[in-house]
This record gives structure tokens, sequence and C-alpha cells, in this order.
């Protein structure tokens, strides 16, 4: 089956500002790809590209099997497009604002009205359908810019930070539409700036700094890439302060990050046996640990890595 979204050599500049720099990838159908990248790495302008928004200055999107810049209109009949920002009209309501975009994809009559019910029932608005829309707040906003992107049933959908700015709950409601849709068959490209939203709901993951990709593939592949380093958290019974004396004198070992009554220690690449010699130096030293646990590697800490590798300023 041939990938859901194509992307070959793909470059865009702002005058002097060289945004996107001749990237390729592929988000395969029914995959939900989770983009990741600073604020200025290249995402939005990617995402835009991607959603005929704006026309490369050289390389290529294919959407579905259908040339972005050839044919558009077959693209854009393909995707649902949510922009960061989901803007608010005065006086109109949820109803009558998806109302107006369903007649602009052309619904008519029973089955607009239909279509529109739908989606409103499927991201949980249909209570507030008579609500003006400028009124609503961040979560319900992004839901209904969620409904607007699913209107016409698209097989792709480009969600550029969809999750910013919305509260724990709203944040938990937003993944299980992500796996609601995912089930469905979507194919999902959705952007961040935050590692840990994307992690656990995508099946991949796409970084991207300075417009350039630093990594493609699961998080998992990410997190394993070169390093044997261990980072331990390691607690204590009394003050901490004996651990750091220990930690500034040990060779081998780092400190990173207080935590309660201890820190978070990087140690130098070794086997298991090794780490569990520094467990064994800390109690000689007389050091009253409590707790001492190594720490599954970070997706931030692999993405600095990452960075590092490809000679990218962290």
């Amino acid at each position: 089956m041939a990938p859901a979204v194509e992307v070959r050599g793909l470059a865009r500049r702002y005058g002097s500002l060289e945004a996107v720099s001749g990237i390729s990838f592929d988000v395969e159908a029914g995959q939900v790809l989770g983009f990741i990248g600073a604020n200025g790495a290249g995402k939005t302008t990617t995402m835009r590209m991607i959603a005929t928004l704006e026309t490369p200055d050289a390389g290529s999107v294919r959407v579905c099997g259908f040339d972005a810049a050839i044919e558009p209109r077959r693209v854009r009949e393909r995707i649902g497009w949510m922009p960061d920002e989901v803007g608010a009209y005065e006086h109109v309501t949820v109803l009558e604002y998806l109302d107006f975009y369903a007649r602009a994809y052309g619904y008519c009559g029973r089955e607009r009205r239909s279509r529109v019910d739908e989606v409103l029932a499927f991201t949980d608005l249909t209570e507030i359908a008579s609500r003006e829309m400028k009124g609503l707040s961040k979560g319900m906003a992004q839901r209904l810019g969620l409904c607007r992107a699913l209107l016409h049933d698209p097989e792709v959908l480009v969600l550029d930070e969809p999750a910013a700015g919305l509260d724990p709950k709203a944040r938990i409601e937003f993944k299980r539409f992500v796996r609601l849709l995912a089930q469905d068959g979507k194919t999902l490209f959705i952007s961040s700036h935050i590692l840990s939203e994307l992690e656990e709901m995508c099946d991949a993951l796409l970084f991207i700094e300075a417009g350039r990709i630093v990594h493609h593939g699961s998080a998992a592949s990410l997190k394993g890439e070169a390093t044997d380093v261990a980072v331990v958290e390691v607690r204590v019974a009394r003050s901490p302060e004996a651990l750091r004396d220990w930690a500034l004198a040990t060779p081998g070992v780092e400190i990173m990050d207080p935590v309660p009554s201890g820190f978070r220690l990087r140690l130098e690449p070794g086997s298991p046996g090794d780490r569990a010699r520094y467990l064994e130096m800390l109690v000689r030293a007389g050091v009253p640990v409590s707790d001492y646990r190594r720490e599954e590697r970070r997706l931030e800490d692999a993405f600095v890595a990452a960075l590092e590798r490809n000679g990218t300023p962290s």
C-alpha cells in the first residue's frame, strides 16, 4: 500500500530564512505520526505545504497518491486541516459555523444536517450546538476545530498543535478522539513541541530542528539510540548533602537534577553490574540510601542527544 503522505526534498524559504531544508519522509496509511520540534523549527510551514496552503520552493508532496502542486483540489478533498488557532466569529453559533462549512464542502439538505449532527456527536458538542462560538472555552474551541476538519470525512488529518493550551481533562479527551479516529482507519499527522503529549498515542515520531529532520521512527528506537549511559534516581533517608558530596567526588558520576530527598545521577557507560557497583560504593561511603532505581530514558533527553549527534545546538 502506498503511503498516505509522501514528502520528497521539501524546502521553503522566507527571504534569508530557510524554514524547511529539503526534508523527505512518508506517513503510512492508518498511522498516527507525531511531528515534534521547538517553536520555529519548521513544523507549521511543513504542515501548511502538505495542506496546500503554501507552495514549496523545492520538492514535492503527494497525498493519497495525488501531487499537491498539480492536483491541489484532489488533495484538499482528502485532507482535514486544523490550524493551531481556531478563529471565532461574533454572533455565530456552533451549529451555524459547521453548517456554513458543510455547505462549502457541497453537502445539501438532509445530508448536510446529518453530517453536521454526526461530527457534533463524535466530539461531544451536540449539547452546545446553539451556543455562540465566541464564548467557548479553549477546549471546546479546539473540539470545534476538529469538528470542522472532520466534516468531509477526510482520509488524512493534519492537526497543528491541537492540544496546545488545553487543561488536563481536555487533553485526555483529545487523546481519546485520536484513538477513535485511528481505529476508524484515519491517518493522523499531529504536531507538538511537547514530547510527552504525543509519545503515548503515536505510532511513530518525526523530529525536526531548524528545518531538518533529526529522527524518524518510534519513541523506543530514539530512546535506544547510542546510549548505554544510565540515569539513576537516588533518594536518601536523611539530608541529601552526603549524596551530593559523594557524587561530586566520584569519577563517572554526574548530578543532573534534584529530586525530593535526593538527586538524578548520570552514570558513565557500563553494564548493569557497574550500576550495582555504584550502589555498593554509596553504601560503603555511609550514604543512607533509601531508594536507588534506574530511570527509563526520557524522550526529552533522547531528543537532546539526537540534536547533539546531528551537530545541532540544543
